[in-house]
């Protein structure tokens, strides 16, 4: 298993959606507040700062912890024994949640039981049970270690920054490929993809309407991209093969985090019109396996490319989220 490492605080950018077509609507305009930069949302949200990964990025620690922000000073915290996913903590192990809000220039959170409390206070997070100290932990950045990874020698670039011509309906935004449903001029059939994304932070918004996107392989099987940090790691969330698969573990950073996706897939196969291998695919999240020589017998629910037989483009999914793409490349197999 790869690990990942701590990614020093760097400057970011925000964009509000949807306020006032939500008020217009009777709908509360804060389930849309959007950030599209950390640097705004930094400025403008004092929660973002809060939110995040508490621990060490080694794999020698007793306990990790999770926080998300829900807006408005509320919070849910995992404490997750063994350290943070990744580094030791996975669903054979205990994941204990707690909620709380802000008070003062701290945060105070608890079980429903109030066996176990955690308060944040500059970074720092303090973890209790029964009242008895369990974890003293700082709060980390971690990145993937294939982040910035270069196109290897014969790989073709499908996005670089500086334009979407290999792209139908691609967009350009500062640098970054938007999720305008774009779909790649070639299609494929065996590859290795690198891809890195970007969700933004919602913290209003819940479930499926917080940082939705996809990527879908030959048109068909649907890598999984949402703000799913700190959630459970279902086959709906980033990580997960829509509607087919669970990822083993969820290794979804924060939302504004650059995040990557490095997939093997190796297409099915036919003789005479018949199917007699079917499709497969090992994808890592940030550096670590979530799913290995996974059997793909359907295709993903909405996939953009009838059947399995037959190679397919690239397809990038917007789902009324800004979320955005870059160093995006392929090695054809």
């Amino acid at each position: 298993m790869q690990r990942m490492v701590p990614l020093i605080l760097a400057g970011f950018l925000v964009s509000n959606f949807g306020s006032a077509a939500a008020a217009r609507k009777g709908k509360d305009p804060k389930t849309n507040l959007t950030w599209t930069d950390p640097i705004k949302a930094t400025e403008e949200d004092p929660d973002f700062s809060v939110q995040g990964e508490y621990g060490r990025a080694t794999a020698d620690q007793p306990w990790g912890v999770q926080v998300v922000a829900l807006g408005g000073g509320n919070f849910d915290a995992y404490l997750l024994q063994g350290g943070l996913p990744g580094l030791g903590w996975d669903k054979s192990k205990s994941r204990i949640k707690l909620s709380g809000k802000r008070d003062g220039d701290a945060i105070y959170l608890a079980t429903k039981d109030n066996v176990h409390r955690a308060s944040v206070r500059e970074g720092l997070l303090l973890a209790y049970e029964y009242g008895d100290t369990i974890a003293r932990l700082r709060r980390i950045r971690r990145q993937s270690p294939t982040l910035g990874k270069q196109a290897p020698a014969g790989a073709i670039v499908l996005f670089d920054g500086k334009s979407a011509d290999e792209w139908n309906n691609g967009k350009v935004v500062n640098g970054l490929l938007e999720n305008s449903n774009p779909t790649t001029k070639r299609k494929f059939g065996s590859y290795h993809l690198h891809l890195e994304f970007r969700t933004p932070y919602k913290p209003f918004a819940r479930g499926q309407a917080r940082g939705n996107s996809g990527v879908y392989h030959q048109g068909r099987f649907e890598t999984q991209v949402l703000d799913a940090f700190g959630l459970e790691g279902r086959m709906n969330e980033t990580g997960g093969i829509y509607s087919i698969a669970h990822p083993r573990i969820n290794m979804c950073l924060p939302p504004l985090s650059w995040q990557t996706y490095d997939v093997d897939f190796t297409a099915a196969k036919f003789k005479d019109g018949k199917l007699v291998k079917d499709a497969q695919m090992t994808v890592k999240l940030n550096g670590v396996e979530i799913h290995k020589d996974q059997v793909l017998k359907k295709s993903t629910t909405a996939s953009k490319v009838k059947g399995l037989e037959g190679k397919g483009p690239i397809y990038i999914q917007h789902h009324g989220n800004p979320v955005f793409y870059r160093n995006i490349w392929i090695v054809e197999k």
